[in-house]
């Protein structure tokens, strides 16, 4: 994710300002969640892009709330109940809850999809049909080509792309 970031940035780094796209611009703080091994992970990524000078890099430990910084296995000294210490646990806490969300969208979308997706001349209210006909997704998938080609309402054309987006093959086998 990081290299996918970064090399989106130095895409556009070189542009004018007005062509730049989302990553126009280098982070003020690069704030990793977990410990010395994703600090060391996130280093890696900038040094193999050269922007090791460009973006400086923290990572935030949540056992014990460490912060730790390149080149140094002890973490820096952040008071327990500094606003500093605050202002990171709440960025990364905002980083998680994004992360949370997005996740249980593309969740929520994989769980409304159907093999009848996508199926071209199959629209909703034909798949609608469809199911209602053979009983459910599953029976449509189970059913033959002569079957599918047997609906009287359902076209040729849009059963053999039925059969064949269900089972991958141009013949009866």
């Amino acid at each position: 994710m990081l290299t996918r970031r970064f090399e989106a940035y130095l895409a556009d780094r070189d542009r004018p300002v007005a062509e730049r796209g989302r990553f126009a611009y280098p982070p003020q703080l690069l704030l990793v969640d977990g410990g010395l091994p994703q600090l060391g992970a996130a280093v890696s990524v900038l040094n193999r892009l050269g922007l090791t000078d460009e973006i400086p890099v923290a990572a935030l430990a949540k056992r014990f709330e460490e912060v730790y910084q390149p080149g140094s296995s002890i973490p820096a000294s952040v008071p327990r109940g500094s606003e500093a210490l605050y202002l990171l646990q709440r960025v990364r806490d905002e980083a998680h809850r994004f992360a949370i969300t997005y996740h249980r969208q593309l969740r929520g979308k994989r769980m409304t999809r159907s093999a009848l997706d996508d199926i071209a001349g199959l629209g909703p209210a034909r798949k609608k049909k469809l199911v209602s006909a053979f009983g459910g997704v599953n029976a449509v998938k189970a059913a033959s080509r002569d079957e599918l080609m047997a609906v009287s309402w359902l076209p040729d054309t849009v059963a053999d792309a039925v059969w064949t987006a269900l089972h991958g093959e141009d013949d009866d086998s």
